[in-house]
């Protein structure tokens, strides 16, 4: 991996990547030349004990901009620039515009009634191609590979500012679950504490490895193996299985074969078989229904506060948001109100949809 790092007009970080040596090939640009104003703030939801995000300047983010500007492709008239240069390299992370949250968010007026402090965190877009009509699943595998080396980096880099706990990197794809640029791309949200998801997530493992003295995963992969039911493809050190507990109709993880916290605690040779997986499962549920599939991935690593964590699963879910050919998942009373989710088909029977899934050779 090959990365160079530069200053934006408006004073915001880029980081271009690439297989080769990066070479830039015009001035690093910004769509607005002032400096990001913002002031995020978090407010505490004393119902369900979590941290509530706020940042009202998001409202004016670019939303499905026209063909003819691309705020995400090289920038190809001087007069109405994008975020990105023109040159040779493959991805590209910069700090969001748009923030909903900030390293140095100052400190907001009291909210009667709530507990308020500043919105602390970092928020960067990860842009995955510079040809605006691919896919995440569409890239060369060695690019997926390349992907896992730069969520890797950022994970580290991120990490290591004391104020920041947890990073998150992730994509959302298609206007049916909010997405406003199609240049395919995806975010990364770096938190000043852990998340709730995350929170649960490590209680439960740590617990599971108090009782049965291993990690959640070492259990995991070897009953799906066994089982041969729900694994979707089977890379050697690494995996995709439609999970026994799967809450969307077509949820894939992909995971290591052996645990892991980071990307970055895998070695070549599992990040090459990681991303191999990764782009085979994209590539199945895309051609599931012969439509790009609408989905959120998330990458879920383990906290960035310097401890360890033998217990945490690292793994990339992947929510499909077609249960059916042009059915949407919605999210209805049980899942929204109750958090109890509920699934039309097991997830065996969906398993199988999927490895029967003709692919050209990857």
């Amino acid at each position: 991996m090959h990365k160079s790092e530069f200053v934006k007009p408006d004073g915001r970080a880029l980081t271009l990547y690439g297989l080769a040596p990066v070479e830039v090939e015009s001035p690093i640009p910004s769509p607005d030349p002032q400096p990001v104003v913002a002031r995020p703030q978090m407010r505490w939801h004393p119902v369900r004990g979590e941290w509530v995000m706020y940042a009202a300047h998001r409202q004016n983010r670019t939303f499905l901009p026209p063909p003819e500007y691309n705020p995400l492709a090289p920038t190809h008239d001087e007069a109405h620039p994008t975020e990105l240069p023109r040159g040779r390299y493959d991805m590209a992370v910069f700090d969001n515009r748009f923030p909903s949250l900030i390293p140095d968010a100052p400190e907001p007026d009291p909210v009667p009634g709530v507990p308020v402090r500043p919105g602390v965190g970092k928020c960067e877009v990860v842009v995955f191609s510079q040809d605006p009509t691919g896919t995440l699943g569409g890239l060369p595998v060695e690019e997926v590979r390349l992907l896992l080396d730069v969520w890797a980096d950022r994970t580290t880099e991120l990490g290591r500012d004391p104020r920041l706990q947890y990073v998150l990197p992730f994509e959302n794809r298609g206007v049916e679950v909010g997405v406003t640029l199609h240049h395919p791309h995806g975010q990364i949200y770096a938190y000043d504490h852990l998340p709730p998801v995350q929170t649960r997530a490590l209680g439960q493992m740590r617990a599971w490895r108090e009782e049965h003295g291993r990690p959640w995963l070492t259990d995991f992969i070897r009953t799906e193996r066994e089982a041969g039911l729900r694994v979707i493809r089977d890379g050697g050190a690494a995996l995709s299985v439609v999970p026994p507990f799967a809450r969307f109709t077509y949820e894939t993880w992909v995971l290591p074969t052996r645990p892991a916290a980071f990307l970055s605690d895998l070695e070549d040779a599992e990040r090459d078989a990681f991303a191999a997986v990764l782009k085979d499962a994209l590539m199945r549920l895309d051609a599931l229904f012969g439509v790009r599939m609408p989905y959120l991935l998330t990458v879920q690593q383990a906290p960035t506060d310097g401890q360890s964590y033998p217990e945490w699963p690292l793994r990339i879910e992947i929510s499909p948001y077609l249960r059916a050919p042009g059915r949407l998942k919605y999210l209805a009373g049980t899942e929204q109100g109750a958090g109890e989710f509920a699934n039309d088909a097991l997830p065996e029977q969906k398993a199988a949809e999927l490895r029967e899934v003709a692919l050209a050779v990857l």
